[in-house]
């Protein structure tokens, strides 16, 4: 059992109301239970919501609104389901906020990738949980 981004599985989750369909991750679902997540909608964003990027220790809309709280409050979320499915592994989205396992973004909103974690992977690895990319399958 494994905790996954819920918009690799085709949940229509992300900032801009899509998702990020993966056929690996997919595929995944014939062997074992995937348990999808969002920690964005966990932390209360809604759904179309606009971009964030983490800038420092804060995340930021693209409007100059500090989300730091809500992205918080969604990675805490995310951590109580994994101790209650006594989880030890989740494939995250890479390059999000909440999920970047490799790379997020710089908090410029130009699109410049830089190497990072997202609020979520930290805490789920500090607790132990083991946090690997869709590009990892």
């Amino acid at each position: 059992m494994k905790i996954v981004s819920a918009c690799l599985l085709g949940i229509n989750c992300k900032y801009d109301g899509g998702n990020n369909r993966n056929e690996k991750i997919i595929s995944l679902l014939k062997d074992e239970i995937l348990i999808p997540v969002c920690p964005e909608q966990l932390g209360g964003l809604s759904t179309p919501r606009s971009p964030s990027e983490i800038r420092g220790d804060r995340v930021y809309s693209a409007e100059g609104e500090d989300l730091t709280e809500n992205f918080k409050r969604g990675a805490e979320e995310v951590l109580k389901i994994a101790k209650l499915y006594r989880i030890k592994e989740a494939i995250f989205k890479d390059g999000s906020p909440s999920c970047g396992v490799n790379y997020i973004y710089d908090g410029t909103f130009k699109g410049v990738r830089i190497k990072g974690k997202g609020i979520t992977t930290r805490l789920l690895e500090r607790e132990g949980v083991r946090v690997i990319s869709e590009k990892d399958i």
